[in-house]
């Protein structure tokens, strides 16, 4: 009995003695070669790109693709990602991915993290980088995922990696008037009167534009620029969008736009495309949406 006891001993003393030659040898190899995650075997979490997908008026909507690199020589599963996304080292989305993720041995793999950032966290961070005079910034991820077995005695992986950017500035849309052209029986052309403030270092163009007006809660016209509008950098530009409605649609309503503007409120919404060549590809090809709301009294008066 004792001599099996002595065999076991000795066959684990062996079996710890060859995993930590195994582990050393890996890890001065990982070492020789520049080494994942700080030279240690251990995954590795790198960001790929990131890209905006949406914005309006009050969260703005992002895809984040993740590398995720298995230097070990065992496969492993991790049921929950766990990740925060800083700008200038203040936090401004926190939220986890739940799908299952697994990695096989010595292989990597993508995954897209969707992430809805609140505009008026990033705008709290924007403007205190202006009164700063900084116009490039750090963005860092920090990401952790849970692990269904131990690896190295560690279920849980946390990484922080960090890129320093330009600062990305949403363009700001502003509605200066609504002007009414000649009222007729049959039609009635208005044209919308728009600036756009581009704080950006790269020029923006807005792209296939849609847009619908509403006044006192009724759509009263739409419209559709499919030419696109060049915005200048660091400059606010002046953009007519034409459209035409028919009378019907708005008799009932001149009373108020021309007595009660103060309490008359109107509505323009816009679906753009923004194309920013040889700018930030995050918002390159993304998809922006702006709600205007007012009243007709706030329209600049001639």
């Amino acid at each position: 009995m004792k001599k099996g006891w002595i065999v076991a001993l000795l066959l684990l003393l062996v079996g710890a003695i060859g995993a930590y030659v195994w582990y050393s040898r890996l890890k001065n190899e990982a070492q020789a070669e520049g080494g994942a995650y700080d030279d240690t075997l251990k995954p590795r979490l790198e960001m790929s790109t990131m890209e905006i997908t949406n914005m309006d008026d009050d969260v703005i909507t992002m895809n984040v693709k993740m590398l995720i690199d298995n230097p070990l020589p065992v496969g492993f599963k991790a049921n929950k990602l766990r990740y925060t996304v800083y700008m200038a080292k203040t936090p401004i989305i926190e939220e986890s991915y739940a799908k299952t993720i697994e990695v096989e041995s010595g292989d990597s793999t993508f995954i897209t993290l969707p992430m809805k950032l609140q505009t008026k966290k990033m705008m709290a961070v924007l403007n205190a980088l202006d009164q700063k005079n900084i116009d490039s910034t750090t963005y860092g991820v920090r990401a952790a995922f849970d692990l269904d077995v131990p690896i190295l005695g560690e279920r849980t992986f946390t990484q922080t990696f960090e890129k320093r950017l330009p600062t990305v500035y949403v363009p700001k849309i502003k509605i200066e008037d609504l002007d009414f052209g000649k009222i007729g029986l049959k039609r009635t052309d208005v044209a919308a009167k728009v600036s756009i403030e581009n704080r950006n270092s790269f020029p923006i163009q807005f792209t296939d534009t849609h847009y619908r007006v509403s006044i006192d809660g009724k759509e009263i016209a739409e419209g559709h620029q499919p030419e696109p509008v060049v915005i200048r950098e660091r400059a606010t530009t002046p953009v007519v969008f034409p459209v035409t409605m028919k009378p019907g649609n708005t008799l009932g309503l001149l009373p108020k736009m021309l007595f009660n503007k103060k309490d008359t409120p109107f509505l323009v919404t816009m679906q753009s495309k923004l194309i920013a060549k040889g700018g930030n590809k995050m918002l390159n090809q993304s998809q922006m949406n702006t709600v205007v709301r007012g009243t007709l009294a706030d329209l600049k008066k001639d």
